[in-house]
């Protein structure tokens, strides 16, 4: 086989660009390493700024330093672009608009997602902003789904198939189902919050765990799936590991909750377009439980304010 036909070959250009795809990624997050902390006091001058109450020195710390490391996750995946498609330009291989569609649907959503996590940052939203915004965040992502897969149809667990059948239609349940898997992903890494490192440390264990499942089934039946996952999760590992290096303890920077939602939608994209989105939540399974104890915790607080508010109109203090 020549040069020029292995280059052409379908597997084999698979892994030239994962091959590119490392190399940019690994050339981005030196690159981002090492400029990093030249923007420490523009966002201080700017008022981005907080103090690590972890630490004895009372010192003044730049925040929102997520949207640093999201906006290089951007600039890789675009100059990934032409990468992605290089057999179109070096040998006029006709162009997959299917996957051309849904790699810009998904740079979009992360990049909306950006975008309204500095606003939040800055602006400092409400909560029904931040279950509202990740919404409108994932309808790109959803009608690309809608017009390049449409597939609403589950396999159902082995115990339940008595009951249901081998597999189940959920028709536009199914949308909602995973447009609310967007908003709870992009919620879920903030929940674990005010430790030096643990956004950041906590969104690179699950970015390792769905590399390693993309690794486990490069060769199986999904292969394109996954292969596709990897394209954005590779970058994100390297734009989230030299913030995870400054925000670390001793904290030098606070992520903000830029990265937060950054990090969540990136892992919604991955695992909607990807097609392993119900075996993604493995991955947040902790977070269910994390959820349901503040839940209780809020509805506890909210039963003992009554109780106060009701004891101080009863008996008022003379």
């Amino acid at each position: 086989m020549s040069f020029a036909s292995y280059l052409a070959d379908e597997k084999s250009s698979q892994t030239i660009r994962l091959f590119l795809n490392v190399a940019t990624s690994m050339t981005g997050s030196i690159v981002l390493f090492k400029i990093m902390p030249k923007f420490k006091d523009m966002f201080i001058r700017a008022g981005l700024k907080g103090i690590d109450l972890s630490k004895k020195e009372k010192i003044q710390i730049p925040e929102a330093f997520g949207v640093i490391s999201g906006a290089f996750f951007l600039i890789i995946t675009f100059l990934f672009i032409p990468l992605r498609f290089y057999e179109t330009l070096a040998f006029n291989r006709e162009l997959s608009h299917h996957q051309f569609i849904e790699y810009l649907a998904a740079l979009l959503s992360i990049g909306c997602m950006i975008f309204l996590g500095f606003a939040d940052d800055v602006l400092d939203l409400k909560w029904r902003d931040k279950l509202l915004l990740p919404t409108v965040a994932s309808l790109p992502l959803l009608m690309v789904y809608f017009a390049n897969i449409n597939s609403t149809t589950i396999i159902v667990p082995f115990p339940l198939r008595s009951w249901i059948g081998y597999s189940l239609n959920l028709g536009f349940l199914y949308y909602v189902y995973m447009g609310m898997l967007a908003v709870f992903c992009t919620n879920a890494i903030n929940i674990y919050a005010g430790i030096n490192g643990i956004e950041v440390g906590q969104s690179l264990v699950i970015a390792f765990s769905v590399l390693i499942s993309n690794l486990i089934e490069y060769n199986g039946p999904f292969r394109d799936n996954h292969i596709f996952s990897m394209y954005l999760i590779i970058p994100f590992i390297a734009c989230a590991l030299p913030l995870f290096l400054y925000n670390k303890y001793p904290s030098r920077v606070f992520v903000g909750d830029t990265f937060c939602y950054f990090a969540g939608m990136t892992f919604a994209v991955v695992g909607i377009l990807g097609h392993f989105s119900k075996f993604l939540l493995l991955f947040l399974f902790r977070k269910y439980s994390i959820f349901f104890c503040q839940s209780r915790n809020c509805l506890n607080s909210y039963h003992v304010q009554d109780i106060v508010c009701q004891d101080s109109i009863q008996k008022p203090d003379f």
